[in-house]
């Protein structure tokens, strides 16, 4: 029973496991590499970091004025542009304040209205009270002089 794990397990390993394979076939690159290219690449790099250096020291100072210069204009065209969407919102902020007084004024209305319409219900309801009452007590005086009238005077 060991003898058939330990032969699936080398079947296993050699069907699946292929590091061994991939670390001989770097091995090879490497050697090949190494021998076939030897130092050009390496020389080749440098040639290009001289010519880039170079290249930099000519280039940065006229490269340098002339992006201090057209930042300069952009920060300008900037500050302008900020002035004016500021001059813009101040604008819109005020019509909308001018807006919202009129609404507000609109609202005041209608509520100073909806006052006087509960006002005058109000005063309607207490002058009828009070004309219920002048009645009742009109009643009540007539009826009192009744009263006295029918009293032998004295």
């Amino acid at each position: 029973m060991d003898k058939i794990a330990q032969d699936v397990g080398d079947i296993q390993s050699r069907l699946l496991d292929h590091r061994p394979v991939i670390n001989a076939e770097i091995r090879y690159f490497v050697r090949e590499f190494e021998e076939k290219r030897g130092h050009r690449e390496s020389r080749l790099l440098e040639n290009l970091n001289k010519m880039v250096t170079e290249n930099n020291d000519q280039m940065m100072p006229t490269n340098l004025e002339t992006i201090n210069q057209q930042l300069s204009d952009i920060t300008k065209r900037l500050e302008a542009a900020n002035h004016m969407a500021e001059r813009v919102q101040q604008r819109e902020l005020e019509a909308q304040q001018s807006n919202q007084l009129q609404v507000n004024m609109e609202h005041l209305k209608e509520e100073w209205a909806e006052f006087l319409k509960e006002q005058q219900r109000l005063k309607e309801e207490v002058d009828e009270e009070h004309a219920k009452a002048v009645g009742q007590l009109s009643i009540q005086y007539n009826e009192m002089k009744k009263e006295l009238t029918k009293l032998p005077s004295t």
